[in-house]
């Protein structure tokens, strides 16, 4: 099958489910390598993953949204996507607001995956009357720009990230 570049494949399938226990050590796996981790700092010890995914949960139980586990057609954890509030504690970025988010194992990339799984997340948050989501995404990330770009969102505010690094919060109403 051709595709003309107006024409885009078939999103894949894919499941949000909130995070288990066992997702810290799946997350553990597929994202401890550099590249993945390229603009996150780089790979994280797994007691990191069990805080997350805890948190993750707590999330969900209190707003309704998380950053959900992302599986694949055959059940597979690739990864995350969903939402959070932008933690308070943190110096910098847009406090207060709710940010998107999205991470994928290598083996995940370039399958349509990212996209169809933010979009799920959108159509989740619209439901819930979340007016807007930012993502903070690292100027050099092009893989990331490009799906936020594809879901609509515009670029805006910029921050200086701790690592020194350009940030750029991307931005999409919901209402």
């Amino acid at each position: 099958m051709t595709t003309s570049p107006t024409t885009r494949p078939p999103l894949p399938a894919v499941q949000l489910r909130v995070p288990i226990d066992e997702d810290a050590h799946a997350w553990h796996r597929v994202f401890d390598d550099a590249d993945v981790m390229e603009f996150l700092g780089g790979p994280a010890e797994l007691s990191a993953y069990e805080e997350f995914t805890a948190r993750q949960r707590m999330h969900d139980a209190q707003l309704g949204y998380c950053l959900w586990t992302l599986l694949d057609e055959d059940g597979e954890v690739i990864g995350f996507t969903g939402a959070q509030p932008w933690p308070a504690a943190k110096a910098w970025g847009p406090v207060g607001r709710i940010e998107i988010g999205w991470r994928l194992g290598r083996s995940a990339w370039g399958k349509g995956y990212a996209y169809a799984a933010a979009l799920a997340t959108v159509e989740r948050l619209r439901g819930l009357g979340v007016e807007g989501v930012c993502a903070v995404i690292d100027a050099g990330n092009v893989r990331s720009v490009a799906v936020a770009e594809r879901l609509g969102m515009t670029p805006g505010e910029e921050f200086t990230a701790p690592s020194g690094r350009r940030a750029v919060c991307h931005e999409l109403a919901l209402g």
